[in-house]
């Protein structure tokens, strides 16, 4: 191991993680590049998720890895990295789900193309997305624009790239974004709290090839069926993660920003209030955006369909009619 080379600190915050950590930290170990410091944090797992992280320390002491273990109570992911942003001592960061790996290469050709691309304050590479048969299910990336502006499209969730184990950034960028070197505590999760800073001040690099691996979980809360008030509920935590965010990265220009997000968040909600039936929330949605003179066609197409069950049927068959079309 070359300790000359920069030092890669891996923070990874994880709630229970028996069942699929060990992919993340056997393709730790097996990093060509080796100039490594993990900082693994339990945010008050009640599996056996520290006896499974712990098993590995000795495997780590081997390779010359600098490992680290926090143990806190539970207070979600923002928290918990929170604990690890603390303390990382490395020239680069990144910051792993506990359930996705890297390809054994893919730290080294991350230092590599931020080491000789200066311009570039943070990197991101393709993944592939994977099935817990460890089928390949998809590809994970974000497309290059001709004016890219990817602090405006993580706001937007347009072409927005948001997997922690892609990214790569620097620590003065970092530091420069974040100086307190702690996030806004959000259980809507940390991953904005975290890009949007550093995208504001600072260049994105992309390397165009698979350098890790995104689990696709069954059982994960994101793909249960969750009722209208839990849906409701996470509009409200995400549209506050990122007005929060939006107010430490750029005051001057927030009054922009927050107006989109704000758009935007009431007509997630408006498809909901149409998803459920329940007209009193959506009059009450449909009239602030006319207040506010933000009603487009579509806001106004919804209006007719829950107002009139016949609409409502036409649109509903040639719906199912374009779906089957396009099977």
């Amino acid at each position: 191991m070359d300790r000359n080379e920069p030092l890669v600190s891996i923070i990874t915050p994880c709630y229970n993680g028996e069942k699929h950590i060990h992919r993340l930290l056997d393709s730790i170990l097996q990093q060509t590049y080796k100039n490594i410091e993990f900082i693994f944090v339990n945010d008050g797992s009640i599996d056996s998720t520290e006896q499974v992280v712990l098993s590995y320390k000795d495997k780590f002491q081997e390779c010359g890895i600098d490992f680290k273990y926090i143990s806190k109570e539970n207070g979600g992911q923002a928290s918990a990295l929170n604990a690890g942003l603390k303390i990382f001592k490395g020239d680069y960061l990144t910051w792993p789900d506990s359930d996705d790996w890297l390809t054994e290469d893919a730290i080294e050709k991350k230092v590599k193309f931020l080491e000789a691309n200066r311009e570039y304050g943070f990197c991101i590479s393709k993944l592939t997305l994977k099935n817990e048969k460890m089928e390949n299910v998809g590809v994970y990336w974000r497309e290059k624009q001709e004016n890219d502006n990817y602090f405006f499209d993580l706001i937007m969730l347009k072409n927005a790239y948001f997997a922690p184990i892609g990214n790569l950034v620097r620590r003065e960028i970092f530091i420069s974004a974040i100086p307190s070197k702690q996030i806004y505590e959000s259980r809507a999760g940390q991953n904005w709290q975290m890009l949007l800073p550093i995208s504001y001040c600072s260049s994105i690099g992309y390397l165009d090839e698979v350098l890790g691996y995104i689990l696709v979980r069954d059982d994960s809360h994101s793909r249960r069926q969750k009722t209208k008030d839990e849906l409701l509920q996470t509009t409200y935590e995400h549209e506050d993660c990122l007005k929060n965010t939006i107010m430490y990265v750029a005051p001057v220009e927030m009054e922009k920003y927050l107006e989109s997000v704000e758009i935007t968040y009431r007509r997630w909600r408006l498809a909901i209030a149409m998803t459920y039936r329940d007209k009193v929330l959506f009059s009450e949605i449909f009239n602030e955006l006319k207040e506010r003179n933000k009603l487009n066609f579509r806001d106004k197409l919804l209006y007719y369909r829950i107002n009139n069950n016949f609409i409502n049927f036409v649109f509903t068959i040639l719906g199912k009619f374009v779906r089957t079309v396009k099977k």
